[in-house]
Parts: C-alpha cells; structure tokens; sequence
C-alpha cells in the first residue's frame, strides 16, 4: 500500500498534476464512508450526520 502511494505521489509530482491529489483524498474519504455504512452498528450515526 505504500509503494502505491509513493508511486502516485511521484506521478502526480512528475507531470505537474498536484490539483488531483485534494480529488482523490475526497474520493476515498467518500468511499470510506460507504465501507462504513455497510456495517448496521455504525450505520445509524452516519445516516444522521447526512
């Protein structure tokens, strides 16, 4: 998992596309959330967040 993030940093670095890194952290702030809502006991504090 590291090296995949060592190699996206390098990339986005490389080829000057620094702007998609705040996208990306979004996008797996999101999919986090949906991980977490498949579990029923931490369901009903997120449902009531939203």
């Amino acid at each position: 998992m590291m090296e995949f993030i060592q190699d996206l940093w390098q990339f986005l670095k490389v080829r000057k596309k620094i702007w998609l890194l705040p996208i990306i952290v979004v996008l797996a702030l999101l999919g986090a959330v949906v991980v977490a809502t498949q579990q029923s006991a931490l369901a009903t504090f997120i449902y009531t967040l939203f």
